[in-house]
């Protein structure tokens, strides 16, 4: 299969056709933005991080049987994706309450949300990514009433993998936002799933180990998420270099 012309850049990622219009490639790049692109810089080794720990997860949830669009590593910044078909929504499931709930609902920082809540936003910049509920999805148009109660029951459903998953490597999984499409009618996790989307913090330090560090100007980013990843089992290097030779 052969990468075509680039389609789309993103704030970290960028899209290209293949000679399969069913599939796409999925670049990750060093690139690293907050607060909707107005804080933004390269952070050396982040894409290959990123994809790679993409990958780990993806494959992880599939195994658990969430279908997604990842087909398989490219490269150590590329993976080959399916071709969905995206909705222009967010879904955020939060374990303990940091963040933007916090701002909003007053409430401090670290709470554990018992059960998790789940929100949605609109993807989109100039606006903020502001929040939205069912009822706007439908009026609007930007998702099918039975597409957005699939997304949030295999939202929880990848709470159910990753959380344990995440706890046994000594690590909470705080939060983290999901983007899905259509692909043959069936609705499918797209997008990815990285530190840069998610909350993580040290279980008995509560130390944040995801993109906040970035955010917060705390240092550390790449190794924070190079850290995350060992401790999940994922070897970066040995997977470039298998990537490499195959």
């Amino acid at each position: 299969m052969n990468k075509l012309d680039k389609l789309y850049a993103g704030k970290a990622k960028s899209v290209f056709a293949t000679d399969d219009d069913r599939y796409l490639v999925l670049e990750f790049r060093d690139d690293t933005s907050a607060f909707d692109g107005k804080k933004v810089e390269k952070l050396a080794r982040k894409g290959m991080i990123n994809n790679i720990f993409n990958a780990f997860i993806m494959q992880k949830l599939e195994r658990a049987g969430i279908s997604t669009h990842f087909e398989r590593l490219l490269s150590a910044h590329e993976s080959l994706v399916k071709k969905l078909d995206m909705m222009p929504v967010e879904c955020v499931v939060r374990n303990i309450a940091a963040g933007s709930i916090c701002r909003r609902l007053g409430v401090p920082e670290g709470i554990d949300l018992n059960p998790p809540t789940f929100e949605l936003f609109l993807k989109n910049d100039e606006l903020g990514d502001p929040m939205i509920n069912e009822s706007h999805i439908a009026s609007f148009g930007w998702g099918e009433p039975g597409h957005i109660a699939r997304a949030r029951e295999l939202s929880f459903a990848v709470n159910e993998v990753l959380k344990p998953l995440f706890l046994d490597a000594g690590i909470l999984l705080v939060d983290y936002k999901l983007e899905f499409g259509l692909f043959d009618g069936e609705v499918v996790l797209g997008d990815e799933f990285s530190p840069d989307g998610c909350r993580l913090w040290d279980q008995e330090t509560r130390e944040k180990l995801d993109k906040d560090r970035f955010r917060k100007e705390l240092g550390n980013v790449i190794e924070s998420y190079e850290l995350v990843g060992r401790r999940l089992g994922i070897d970066f290097e040995s997977t470039v270099a298998a990537i490499a030779v195959s």
